[in-house]
């Protein structure tokens, strides 16, 4: 392929991203589409709708995903999430920081950016910080402490870490059928258990399940299928156009922040790309902002007191730390890296919940120990 086809389609694969980043915006400001409401939601008022639209689309991200393992699209030990070192202790210590982190800072990455498209100026403070502190987790001073402690506790498996693989393996089947049998027994079980209740199969819910479900999986086509290369021209190496990782991706709300950021910062350095991360991020701030002006629901709203800010600060940095070293966040990890099936990202999703409630207790605690 000609250097320019390369350029054609290296920018076809940016648009694609940035529009489908933009729907996801608009379904999750339509919605209310968010991990941390679902959790809290549950925790204080027993109320399990918002669960059954993250269900559903997880349950639709690993249906779409793995029936294109099945096809032959993709390959899931290409992605960050199916190599066959499970880093568990970092999963575990980086998703319960992001889970307490995300209650403190009023939403997770994802929700900070549709926030910030409905004019919400504490969710600006947030996506900065959680920048700040990511991008250190990846390069800086936290990165330094991160490899040396949590990285280094892993387990090495003999095949990928994703289910389709490991079951492969020890039974004798084409990886491709097991990736057919898993994706659709475990994502239809998901499906099945959001839409059980009435209230699962409201309109919202359906649109938010379905929606950003196809959302992840059309990111994954997109990056894996549509923006690979077999061999590039200039490396005469395998590549996935537009990442950070050098993989095939999804939609990620962390390490993607603090990329944007960089780009923003370091603009006039030509070295800096624009990458499926980066166009992501100001794709779901779009389609917020679209959402909520046509609605009449852009609001600009800023802290309460010192203790609201200090509050989100605390929040937005243990996102970031967090984020990072349980290599992604609830749509990261919970969407993304869960669609693959994969060890690490179950894992992850465990401590983030947990880390979530942990957080919304002590919050309790703290109001009746203050009331009493």
């Amino acid at each position: 392929m000609e250097d320019s086809l390369v350029q054609a389609l290296h920018t076809q694969v940016l648009w694609a991203a940035f529009g489908l980043a933009a729907v996801f915006g608009a379904i999750a400001q339509r919605t209310h589409f968010c991990t941390m409401g679902a959790v809290s939601d549950i925790v204080l008022i027993g109320d399990w709708t918002r669960m059954r639209m993250w269900v559903m689309a997880m349950g639709v991200a690993i249906v779409g995903f793995n029936t294109m393992v099945a096809l032959g699209w993709v390959d899931a030990s290409k992605s960050l999430y199916g190599g066959p070192r499970v880093l568990w202790l970092s999963a575990l210590i980086g998703g319960a920081m992001f889970g307490f982190g995300m209650v403190l800072a009023s939403g997770c990455g994802s929700k900070t950016l549709v926030r910030l498209g409905g004019g919400n100026l504490k969710s600006l403070v947030v996506f900065i910080v959680l920048g700040l502190t990511a991008f250190a987790t990846l390069k800086g001073i936290t990165a330094v402490a991160r490899v040396a402690t949590v990285d280094a506790v892993a387990v090495t498996l003999p095949a990928g870490q994703d289910l389709p693989s490991l079951l492969a393996a020890a039974g004798g089947f084409a990886p491709t059928m097991a990736a057919a049998a898993l994706g659709l027994a475990l994502g239809g079980a998901l499906i099945g258990w959001a839409v059980s209740r009435p209230e699962g199969r409201s309109a919202d819910v359906l649109l938010a399940g379905l929606g950003i479900g196809a959302v992840i999986v059309a990111v994954w086509w997109v990056s894996g299928h549509f923006g690979h290369l077999a061999e590039d021209p200039a490396t005469l190496e395998e590549a996935f156009l537009a990442t950070n990782s050098r993989r095939m991706e999804s939609l990620s709300f962390v390490a993607p922040v603090a990329y944007a950021l960089d780009w923003l910062m370091f603009f006039s350095d030509t070295s800096k790309l624009l990458t499926i991360g980066i166009v992501a991020v100001a794709g779901v701030v779009a389609g917020s902002a679209a959402v909520a002006l046509l609605s009449r629901n852009f609001r600009v709203e800023g802290f309460r007191d010192a203790a609201d800010t200090g509050r989100h600060l605390a929040g937005a940095a243990m996102m970031g730390v967090g984020g990072v070293t349980a290599l992604g966040c609830t749509i990261g990890q919970g969407l993304s890296g869960v669609s693959t099936l994969s060890l690490g990202s179950f894992i992850a999703v465990a401590a983030i919940i947990g880390g979530a409630v942990a957080a919304l207790r002590w919050q309790a605690w703290r109001i009746d120990r203050a009331t009493s």
